[in-house]
This record gives structure tokens, sequence and C-alpha cells, in this order.
């Protein structure tokens, strides 16, 4: 566990080809910060961990349950375990993302 970790810390990953940090973690859950570049893309999958994300910046198109939603700055997501999703970037930016229980292909 990491409860409380500085920025200058924070452990730099990558996933799918997308860069992201990964800030804190608790027993159940974690923190990343996603670092979304305009050629990223990120194609259905799914995973056994409840996500939901905060968007601080960047313009995006998020797919799942046959829905799509447009998001940016200040909007904000949650996305069940096991559901299908995709992410296409509109324009760069940051997003973070937690976590549970926690990703241990982000680890």
């Amino acid at each position: 566990m990491k409860n409380v970790v500085k920025k200058e810390n924070a452990v730099s990953r990558q996933f799918l080809g997308v860069d992201f940090v990964v800030l804190s973690t608790g027993k159940d859950t974690m923190v990343a910060k996603m670092l979304y570049k305009a050629t990223d893309f990120v194609p259905f999958h799914k995973h056994p961990n409840e996500q939901s994300g905060y968007v601080i910046s960047g313009k995006y198109k998020l797919k799942f349950g046959g829905e799509e939603y447009l998001l940016s700055e200040g909007d904000t997501y949650s996305i069940l375990a096991d559901v299908e999703h995709s992410i296409e970037i509109i324009e760069a930016g940051e997003v973070v993302d937690v976590f549970s229980p926690i990703r241990q292909d982000y680890v």
C-alpha cells in the first residue's frame, strides 16, 4: 500500500500505448492519472475492476453499454467491472481513474 504519494514519486507506466502514473493505492482501490496523447486509442476491453474517472482536461469519446459519451473537463464516469469499454481521444489531456480492486496489471 502507498497511502500517500508525492507527485515526484508517482510511478510512470504504459498500458496499450497510453502513458499514465500510478498514484496512491490502498487495500482495495488505486488511483491513476492517465496522460492521453492525441494519437492514443484504447480499443474495447474489459477488466474485473470497477472504474470511475474524472476528466481534468482534454476531450474523449467513451463507449460502453451500447452508448457513446462525449466527455470534457469536469465530466465523470463509472464503469462496472467486466463491462467492455473503449475510449477515443479527441483532444489530448489528463484523466484521473480510480479502480477497485487494484489493477494488478498496472502495478
